[in-house]
């Protein structure tokens, strides 16, 4: 039997019919049916949470408000305040989990501060996120690129000054940290410091970015900094660039130069993408950034421990320059400081037990935190802490899974280890001139990891630098020199510096020099590792610029030039068994743009045709003996 449906019409007469009372029940469910459900505010922070989570806007001395998240502990009172200024999102900093716990909430770093009574806070810089302002990649520091009279350090000092004056928990001191961007604005907050700044430890710090931080090195550029631009500056849309999902290799081989790619996906319309093809040598633009010539003109009054990983493949640079700059002005060996641990870019915030296919006997990461950046901020910061002394140089010797302390750095003594003809490598220096010989084709650059190539995942990206090079080896045009098994250990500590002599058939020519350790082919007691050929230190350096990062000039065609340039800092040591290993090659593609091997004014524009083949000769032996000057330490 069916039931016969009531319409609307039927159902308006049926309610007429019985009563206004029934006509009020039925407007009131048709007002609860259609009430707005948003809500104005909703606060995820309940009574039972055992910290404290506030939002301010701070203003800054221009007018500009700029959002800042303060978080403790409940019970918190006299206490150091721990600041970091991001362009990530200080929002999502201090909410990583929706939770009750306050280590839940924050990342991993900030747990042995928070349960110490310290009071985290994050910002977001001018422009971005829920700040006001525009925004400037790496704002320049007020002087001859900025007429604004507002910078990073302005930023840094009203934010601080706001703090202690309105934070009632605080002690009224407060350190500064942040890895990357973070470590580039805990830089700028050294420029002249509020007088509550007590301590600094900027993390893998963005320094100079056409040296060897983020976006070229040695004049080399890298090609996946688009994706940084479209990610971090594009006010709706932002996200990777919309190139798919096949082999990167493939995408930038077909897409011609750095520029006809921007031009293809429309990242030429990004103030910083026209920036960098507008400046492709070592011009003011860039000198007048960098961090470490900044700082290295000031007297520094503010303890700073400057940090960085082994195998940073970001921002290998920016630590060790500014320690370098900054160190003749120690003169108690007790201001600046610079640890070195055996990390990828911020694995220092991180658990730190392995990296890829390495594997620490500890979590590296927590034991710098607890044992030596913890009692640094606490010495400076705490009241009634105690002052322990700070390593002068903490760094993590790689091969031996150890830290070593020492008073300066680099510690090893610069010793060459010469290529030799025929594909061999010794401390001995060859006495007959000789040369190898190599084809590079930009139509098939050297891959910079094993294809497919996708930079944006993480598991290719981050390890990059330790990865397995076997992949390249015995490729016509990559050179490789080893040494026979070493019969002791070799240790080195400081920044290998390639003495590269060699020549090109082209009129530019970039070179890339790697140093390996490679492991026993028989490893019973690592098997993953056994005939393992793991970077040490890989670098890239534009031929063009070999008599001047200001100066670019053609090459001359079968020219022997020396090509001397460091590969980043380490502290490694060659096992016994081991061998080590030079490999030399001119593309490290798709990370570096392609070199088209002719010169042309601005690489970013190069065409079709300016891309040819060339032969590469390495000089070995006699007066034109290309080597790489291991800093040696010994044991």
């Amino acid at each position: 039997m069916h039931k016969k449906m009531v319409g609307p019409l039927a159902l308006m007469a049926i309610l007429a019919a019985t009563g206004s009372a029934h006509t009020d029940d039925a407007t009131a469910l048709m007002q609860e049916a259609m009430r707005p459900d948003t809500v104005e505010v909703y606060d995820p922070v309940r009574a039972e949470a055992d910290y404290i989570r506030r939002e301010i806007m701070i203003p800054m001395r221009d007018g500009v408000k700029l959002f800042t998240v303060v978080v403790m502990r409940k019970g918190t009172k006299d206490a150091p305040i721990l600041l970091s200024r991001t362009p990530y999102n200080a929002s999502k900093a201090t909410w990583r989990n929706p939770s009750q716990k306050i280590e839940e909430i924050l990342t991993v770093m900030d747990a042995e501060f928070v349960n110490d009574g310290y009071i985290r806070v994050y910002q977001d810089v001018r422009g971005l996120y829920k700040s006001e302002g525009d925004y400037v990649m790496n704002r320049p520091l007020t002087g001859p690129l900025n007429n604004s009279g507002i910078d990073h350090s302005t930023d840094a000092y009203d934010t601080i000054d706001w703090l202690v004056k309105n934070v009632a928990e605080t002690n009224g001191k407060v350190g500064i940290t942040g890895s990357s961007y973070l470590g580039f604005t805990t830089l700028m907050a050294l420029v002249n410091p509020h007088p509550a700044l007590k301590a600094a430890v900027p993390q893998s710090p963005m320094v100079d970015g056409w040296i060897g931080d983020d976006w070229f090195h040695n004049g080399a550029f890298r090609l996946n900094s688009f994706g940084y631009f479209t990610g971090q500056m594009a006010r709706k849309g932002n996200g990777p660039v919309p190139q798919g999902t096949g082999d990167e290799y493939e995408l930038f081989l077909s897409s011609g130069s750095a520029g006809d790619f921007a031009r293809r996906f429309g990242l030429d319309a990004f103030g910083q993408t026209q920036k960098m093809m507008n400046h492709p040598a070592y011009d003011d633009f860039w000198k007048l950034q960098a961090v470490d010539k900044i700082l290295g003109e000031r007297k520094l009054t503010v303890p700073t421990m400057l940090v960085v990983g082994q195998w940073d493949q970001e921002d290998s640079y920016g630590a060790p320059a500014v320690y370098k700059a900054l160190e003749p002005q120690d003169k108690k060996n007790d201001m600046v400081s610079l640890v070195i641990g055996p990390w990828r870019h911020s694995g220092v915030n991180y658990e730190a037990r392995s990296l890829a296919a390495l594997d620490f006997k500890g979590d590296t990461g927590l034991e710098f935190r607890r044992d030596y950046m913890k009692p640094f901020l606490d010495r400076y910061l705490k009241d009634g802490a105690p002052k322990v002394k700070t390593p002068p140089v903490l760094t993590y010797a790689t091969g031996a899974d150890r830290w070593e302390v020492s008073d300066g750095w680099p510690r090893g003594k610069p010793t060459p280890i010469y290529l030799q003809a025929g594909g061999g490598l010794g401390f001995e220096k060859p006495k007959a001139e000789a040369k190898d010989d190599y084809v590079s084709d930009p139509a098939k650059p050297v891959p910079f990891i094993p294809r497919p190539v996708d930079m944006g995942d993480a598991d290719q990206w981050k390890p990059w630098l330790v990865a397995d090079q076997r992949f390249v080896d015995g490729r016509p045009d990559v050179l490789t020199y080893v040494t026979g098994p070493l019969d002791a250990p070799v240790h080195i500590a400081g920044a290998p510096l390639v003495d590269l002599f060699a020549a090109t058939t082209g009129t530019d020519s970039d070179w890339v020099v790697k140093l390996i350790d490679v492991s026993p082919e028989e490893f019973s007691a690592v098997p993953k590792m056994a005939g393992y050929q793991m970077g040490v230190g890989i670098e890239i350096f534009r031929g063009r610029y070999v008599h001047g990062f200001d100066a670019p000039a053609a090459l001359t065609p079968g020219k022997v030039e020396n090509y001397k340039f460091e590969l980043p800092n380490v502290n490694h040591v060659f096992q016994p068994g081991h061998r080590i290993m030079v490999q030399v090659q001119s593309t490290l593609f798709p990370l570096y743009d392609r070199n088209p091997q002719t010169f042309v004014p601005n690489i970013f524009n190069a065409k079709a045709g300016d891309y040819k083949a060339a032969t590469q000769s390495v000089a070995t032996g006699g007066a034109e003996a290309s080597a790489v000057w291991l800093p040696i330490v010994k044991d």
